[in-house]
């Protein structure tokens, strides 16, 4: 596995792709990481075309087991970010022609 890739190599990749200084491929990595923030704390959506999608979901509370001892305790209700990957993205991971298939 490779590594993780960082607020900073984002902006970098934008200062060299897009040609922006240094200081406004910052900004806009951080603007737009704030608003898809932003978006998922009101609870919207927010797709990339060709990428994906980023949605929060409500967890009701339930009960779940503590693995070491078996005792049972109530897990709270929470909220959780999902992310669905779309086709194209699923494709450039495991393109079609790479899977093996039975005859």
């Amino acid at each position: 596995m490779a590594g993780t890739i960082t607020r900073a190599q984002l902006t970098e990749a934008v200062y060299q792709e897009v040609g922006l200084s240094r200081n406004e491929s910052s900004e806009l990595v951080e603007s737009l990481l704030s608003e898809v923030s932003e978006a998922l704390v009101r609870g919207e959506m927010v797709k990339f075309s060709s990428f994906g999608s980023f949605s929060v979901r409500d967890k009701n509370e339930r009960i779940g087991r503590n693995p070491k001892t078996g005792e049972e305790v109530s897990i709270l209700p929470r909220r959780v970010i999902t992310f669905r990957a779309s086709q194209v993205l699923k494709n450039n991971i495991n393109p079609p022609e790479s899977i093996i298939q039975d005859d």
